[in-house]
């Protein structure tokens, strides 16, 4: 997919402009060309040609905010989208500056933003607001750094199995012993970290401890679902594989896959026919290097259990007539359903989906059935869960046996547990705990999902749960409320709460619901990015504040599972729990309230860079 770089500090003008000005400036600030040189004048103006496109792009309604003074990208945003109810797209903050870029919708938005924010008193600051120039294509400037380079020597470009499977070459007990040690490291960071920032921690720290990666029952073809681009390899031809490099890297060359370990033989045939449907339509290949073409991507979910083959085709049709659309919908449900009878697999449920720039308030690109079934089925702990095309299921089904296995001895339920699960996606977690609670509750943000978590439950003869379409931190509330309502008088209350996060981990809202629920004693966080989630351990683990009321979570206990043998990540699962608040506790220190909103700041300034290059 293509990433925007780092912003870099924009030229600014020093009285408010309009966007066709900035635009225009952008490429006034070129060296002029020598009248012969007929290629110069194009280089110059490539790296602000996506301007020119009949495509939105907020990097022309773009203003730069000054004198901020030390502030954390998540009360700048809750100043701009709450406060002052402005609809941007996105907030460029550098790391330790005093300045940040907004992006709007449009010119409205962003001659109201510059009105409003240009001697805005906030945080005992003046604030300074101007009009600020578009960022360069990453891509064309890259290219154009690369192009001075007279005696630049060629840079090697890294093979699939490099930019995929970097562990490979390594035998897997070796690899197991790298990530035991990455795990160990990470954790003593953290632990370190803690004592730092919550000095009652120590005691339970001094408990704390860390088992080992455990092995993937499978380590070669595990991925149940993988994602490939559609593009050009060295040699110019059109493959159906994975990039090899990001687009702000200045890379847009595609490899096959038919080479990595860590893919079934059901995708790389997935791969394979979707290129050669590619090759002989009359639709081109997509190019991010300057919008154009149609096939984008495509989305390959496969079943062990089953056989059966989901391919979701990423179409850009931004391009496209109506009429297109439908032609380009039925070649991929002729080619497919027309596949040779002796091919080895066959696609049993077929989607389009519409990759284009998404409209304000979208958050997904949305399918449109084709073909086939609309789901495939897949086997963890012995359930049987449907998947829908956009539903988050574990990329590794064998290794899901063990990672919730190791979550359920962790929490370790009883008759009388009831069990929020935070992110539940198809209810794979909620529904493998439900033999060993009384009652389990799962939130996920994505419908289908939930349509999918409550037809699995029907399916496997499930009655003590309940699913919730929104958002966690909206609902983890009245989950608790509910648990509490349907709770014996007289029997004491065992709450678990198991959270299973997007990379990113789980919005400090989130936190802060869950460490204000009284009832919630343990706490189980899986997470296949520990280095991401980081953050969240510490905003569960720091003292009792104004922003996170509720007695902390400590860490009991951690084990990792290798969920995605060949490659560096690795999926981690800690145990939380908190003591109950003594009078002791009670007794603030003075100061300590004052610090401990300086060290949150703090966080909020580091953990939020994430969060504005995702915005």
């Amino acid at each position: 997919m293509e990433c925007l770089s780092t912003e870099i500090p924009a030229e600014v003008v020093d009285k408010p402009v309009e966007v066709k000005d900035i635009v225009e400036n952008a490429k006034d600030t070129e060296e002029p060309a020598v009248e012969n040189d007929k290629e110069e004048p194009e280089k110059a103006g490539e790296e602000f040609a996506y301007l020119e496109r009949n495509e939105f792009t907020s990097e022309i309604f773009k203003i730069e905010v000054k004198n901020l003074g030390y502030f954390g990208i998540g009360e700048f945003k809750k100043l701009l989208r709450s406060t002052l109810k402005f609809d941007m797209t996105k907030i460029k903050a550098p790391t330790r500056k005093e300045f940040a870029f907004v992006c709007f919708r449009s010119q409205e938005d962003q001659q109201r933003a510059l009105e409003t924010l240009n001697g805005y008193k906030w945080k005992g600051k003046v604030l300074k607001a101007q009009a600020a120039k578009a960022s360069a294509d990453p891509l064309q400037k890259r290219r154009a750094a690369e192009d001075q380079e007279s005696e630049r020597k060629p840079k090697k470009q890294r093979t699939a199995v490099e930019a995929t499977c970097p562990l490979s070459h390594i035998p897997y007990e070796q690899q197991l012993k790298q990530k035991s040690e990455e795990m160990s490291a990470l954790l003593a960071k953290y632990t370190q970290e803690l004592r730092r920032i919550n000095p009652r921690a120590k005691p339970h720290l001094d408990k704390f401890k860390f088992e080992e990666v455990l092995p993937s029952p499978t380590v070669n073809g595990y991925r149940n679902k993988n994602e490939f681009t559609v593009g050009k390899n060295s040699a110019g031809e059109v493959v159906v594989g994975f990039r090899l490099g990001c687009y702000s890297d200045g890379s847009v060359e595609v490899a096959e896959v038919q080479d990595l370990p860590h893919l079934p033989e059901q995708a790389k045939w997935a791969a394979r026919s979707f290129q050669e449907l590619v090759r002989r339509s009359k639709f081109l290949p997509f190019n991010p290097d300057g919008n154009v073409g149609h096939f984008r991507q495509l989305m390959v979910r496969c079943s062990s259990a089953t056989g059966e083959l989901m391919l979701v085709a990423g179409i850009y049709s931004s391009n496209l007539s109506e009429d297109e659309q439908i032609q380009l919908k039925q070649e991929l449900k002729t080619f497919y359903e027309e596949a040779e009878k002796d091919a080895p697999y066959k696609c049993t449920s077929l989607y389009y989906q519409d990759v284009k720039h998404r409209e304000a308030g979208q958050t997904i690109n949305p399918v449109e059935h084709i073909s086939g079934s609309t789901h495939i089925t897949d086997t963890i702990q012995g359930l049987q869960f449907r998947i829908s095309p956009l539903a988050f299921f574990q990329i590794n089904t064998e290794g899901a046996n063990v990672l919730y296995q190791k979550a359920i001895d962790l929490a370790a339920p009883t008759k009388d547990t009831t069990m929020l699960d935070i992110c539940c996606g198809t209810g794979t977690i909620t529904l493998a705990f439900a033999k060993h609670c009384k009652k389990v509750m799962g939130v996920e943000i994505v419908p289908d999902a939930i349509k999918d978590a409550e037809f699995n439950a029907e399916a496997n003869g499930i009655k003590n749960c309940k699913f919730f379409t929104g958002n966690a931190d909206d609902f983890i509330k009245s989950m608790v409320r509910e648990a509490l309502y349907e709770q014996e008088v007289g029997k004491p209350v065992d709450l678990i709460a198991v959270v299973d996060p997007p990379r990113a981990g789980l919005h400090h809202r989130s936190i802060a619901a869950i460490r204000s629920a009284d009832a919630v004693n343990r706490l189980v966080y899986v997470s296949c990015n520990p280095h991401s989630a980081k953050r969240n351990f510490i905003e569960l683990a720091r003292p009792e504040s104004k922003q996170y009321k509720g007695e902390p979570f400590y860490p009991k206990s951690a084990v990792a599972v290798d969920m995605f043998p060949h490659t560096t990540h690795t999926e981690l699962v800690i145990l939380f729990e908190r003591e109950p608040k003594t009078k002791a506790d009670e007794k603030t220190q003075p100061g300590e309230e004052a610090a401990e909103t300086k060290s949150e700041a703090t966080a909020d300034a580091i953990g939020g860079e994430n969060t504005a290059s995702a915005t």
